[in-house]
């Protein structure tokens, strides 16, 4: 206890002569202070923390100005101008206090005070280190947002330009698909148009077809397409059914006349063995009840297939009296001797160009008007015969 006592007293009579030391040193004449006095006042106005800005520019100022007085002459105006070249400088070392922050060049302002403590040097370096980071992080941070602007910028504007370019070539694109397809449209339309009747046509013919869907002897479409061409009365083509057919109803002409006698519109079909398709249309029809000839302006005579298939198919109009002969006991007959069936639906006889006209290069009576439609006068034999009426 008594040690601690006297380490106190000891501590306190050091601390009571380094006062009393300064302050001979404010009573001292300032003019005769050396650097090391300065420094040492210095040390021990910051222990105290009593050095501030004033107070210390005021030390210096009075320690100037007072060392001014004693000079005179020469001498007092060279030491003068030293005095206000230290002023200055002392100036510009207390207004660097009033800044947030010290650069190097600042530093080194300092570093011309030679009396300044190391410590104080060193304290002042690392805030310019300090503050030297600051500014390296602020202007880093700068930098990035800088470089975040910049490419977003680039972005955009790429954007843009990419979308300009890109409606640019769909306009160009546009126009000049839309000049192309008027152009075009005139083909357009009449292709189009000419399908469509290509459609409606093929949709009627498969209509057609379905009329001789159950036929053994119209086969063939074209076989159906000269046929309505030839009648060329559509009401009649599109109602029209097979009444009688030979194979189902009998070789028989009684049977013939009962299912087609009075039916009116008759469209007869004859197919022989030897694969000759002929026969013929009337538009009064046949009426056996009364037997003899019957004139109609509007039937005609045809042959689908022979063995003439350069002449065929060919249609031959009426052209006078007889056009067809009704009687029970015979089959179809066309002409006063143009084709005709007998009782039992056989042939009776061959010979074009009696009532119907001829084909060309033809002549009548002769072997080549006779195997015309059937191959022969009367040597032909019926395979099918099919009748068609409403």
């Amino acid at each position: 206890m008594d040690n601690n006592n006297n380490n106190n007293q000891i501590e306190n009579a050091n601390q009571n002569e380094n006062e009393n030391e300064m302050k001979n040193l404010e009573k001292k004449n300032l003019f005769n202070l050396t650097k090391e006095e300065i420094i040492k006042f210095i040390q021990f106005k910051q222990e105290k923390k009593e050095i501030f800005q004033f107070d210390f520019f005021q030390f210096l100022n009075n320690w100037i100005e007072k060392r001014n007085q004693r000079l005179k002459g020469k001498e007092k105006e060279k030491e003068k101008e030293k005095g206000i070249e230290k002023k200055r400088l002392f100036h510009s070392f207390f207004s660097l206090f009033d800044k947030d922050s010290i650069s190097k060049q600042d530093f080194d302002k300092l570093k011309q005070f030679d009396f300044f403590p190391k410590s104080f040097l060193v304290d002042i370096q690392n805030k310019v280190i300090q503050d030297n980071q600051k500014e390296i992080e602020k202007k880093e941070k700068e930098n990035q947002q800088m470089k975040i602007e910049i490419e977003e910028k680039w972005k955009k504007e790429v954007e843009d330009k990419n979308k300009e370019i890109e409606d640019k070539w769909k306009k160009e694109i546009e126009e000049k698909w839309k000049k192309e397809v008027e152009d075009m449209k005139p083909i357009f339309d009449k292709y189009r148009d000419q399908y469509q009747k290509d459609l409606e046509y093929e949709k009627k013919m498969k209509e057609l077809q379905k009329i001789f869907s159950d036929s053994e002897i119209v086969q063939d479409i074209e076989y159906v397409k000269k046929l309505q061409e030839w009648i060329n009365d559509n009401d009649f083509f599109s109602k029209m059914k097979k009444g009688f057919s030979a194979k189902r109803d009998g070789f028989n002409s009684q049977n013939w006349h009962k299912a087609v006698d009075g039916k009116g519109k008759t469209l007869v079909i004859i197919k022989t063995k030897d694969n000759f398709i002929f026969g013929g249309f009337t538009q009064v029809g046949f009426k056996s009840g009364n037997p003899g000839y019957i004139n109609d302006s509007n039937a005609f005579i045809f042959s689908l297939r022979n063995d003439k298939g350069d002449r065929i198919p060919a249609k031959f109009t009426y052209k006078q009296s007889s056009a067809i002969y009704s009687y029970l006991s015979c089959g179809p007959q066309f002409g006063n001797g143009d084709f005709g069936l007998s009782s039992n639906l056989q042939p009776g006889y061959s010979n074009i160009g009696c009532s119907y006209n001829l084909p060309n290069g033809i002549t009548q009576g002769t072997d080549s008007g006779k195997s015309y439609l059937a191959g022969s006068y009367d040597k032909w034999v019926v395979d099918e015969l099919e009748s068609y009426f409403i």
